[in-house]
């Protein structure tokens, strides 16, 4: 099974300027030909690249140091040298590039081909040519050529999803996604089973389509790092809506809905401002009388659903895209 990195350290180094060339013409007839040195070519520079056929930074695991190519030196008869390949480096939307000693920002790659040169190559040393003058006819030097740059880097995943599944292990969220979409999660009935972010795409009419990512289950005292929480509650700090998914046949579930609000505050307040829609899971494990009950105590924000037997799944399909919409209106920009 492949596994899921969302988090990772490398270095990246632009290629050094190729040097210049101390070069003299020698043609016949020709005693004191000049200086005809070439210049270097520029080094490579280092480019992330986002592919949107890649939703983890795993192959960062097994290489951390990445080098573009050198120029190459200039050449005689004023030939220059040729400038060193750039190095593409491919990432999943979403990948936040951070300079490891200064902790800043370098780049949030977050569209398919979006770009950015975090190293760039070196400049390409001057032959000798352009030394020559009235008072030095002869110059016997040229640049060397500058050397490429050199960062430490921090490779930040968060996944670029429409609507976030958040809800306590078990809740139902890897079945609810697996229900609304090709989505093919693992399903079990113990804690846990999800421990990495899923993605599916959900079509809810011919020309409507978002995205789903279902985060692995939070529980109380996630964002000190209790559960898995703390490790993936960074994924839901882009979606646009924040889906409540609560196994109403557990007496607690009400408390379960308190217990994440408070935790996605603590971890960023700005969360509880998200648009959100309620489900209420599992009701197929309800009598009559309890589900009509349940029918009449909630609002018009909730709806009852049943992941397992698909009931009410087009109805929360519907709801999700009407809620991405109302936020579409606001000017929502994801972080």
């Amino acid at each position: 099974m492949l596994r899921f990195v969302d988090l990772c350290e490398i270095a990246a180094r632009s290629g050094d300027g190729g040097p210049g060339k101390v070069s003299f013409r020698h043609e016949k007839y020709v005693p004191k030909g000049g200086p005809d040195g070439g210049d270097g070519g520029k080094g490579g520079d280092v480019v992330f690249v986002v592919d949107s056929n890649l939703n983890t930074l795993r192959d960062f695991t097994h290489r951390k140091l990445f080098h573009a190519r050198s120029g190459d030196p200039g050449g005689i008869a004023l030939r220059s040298g040729l400038g060193g390949t750039d190095l593409r480096i491919k990432v999943p939307p979403g990948t936040i590039v951070r300079d490891r000693d200064t902790e800043e920002i370098l780049c949030d790659l977050a569209t398919e081909g979006e770009e950015f040169i975090v190293c760039r190559g070196g400049i390409g040393g001057r032959g000798n040519n352009h030394f020559k003058s009235p008072t030095n006819q002869i110059p016997r030097y040229a640049d060397p050529g500058r050397p490429g740059t050199e960062k430490k880097l921090i490779l930040e995943l968060k996944l670029v999803a429409d609507v976030g599944l958040v809800g306590y292990p078990n809740a139902g969220k890897s079945t609810f996604l697996a229900a609304i979409s090709a989505a093919k999660p693992k399903i079990a009935s113990y804690p846990f089973t999800t421990l990495t972010p899923n993605l599916g795409v959900v079509h809810s009419d011919k020309h409507k389509s978002f995205t789903v990512a279902d985060i692995p289950g939070i529980i109380e005292g996630a964002h000190k790092g209790k559960g898995l929480g703390f490790q993936f509650l960074r994924h839901i700090q882009r979606v646009r809506v924040l889906c409540f998914i609560l196994d109403v046949s557990d007496k607690n579930y009400e408390r379960h809905f308190a217990s994440l609000k408070e935790e996605l505050g603590a971890y960023d307040p700005t969360l509880l401002n998200r648009a959100e829609v309620v489900l209420l899971n599992k009701i197929d494990a309800l009598t009559p009388k309890k589900l009509e009950q349940l029918k009449r105590s909630i609002d018009r924000n909730t709806l009852p659903i049943s992941a397992l037997e698909k009931t009410n799944i087009t109805a929360a399909a519907k709801r999700l895209w009407k809620k991405l919409e109302e936020t579409k209106k606001a000017g929502y920009v994801s972080l």
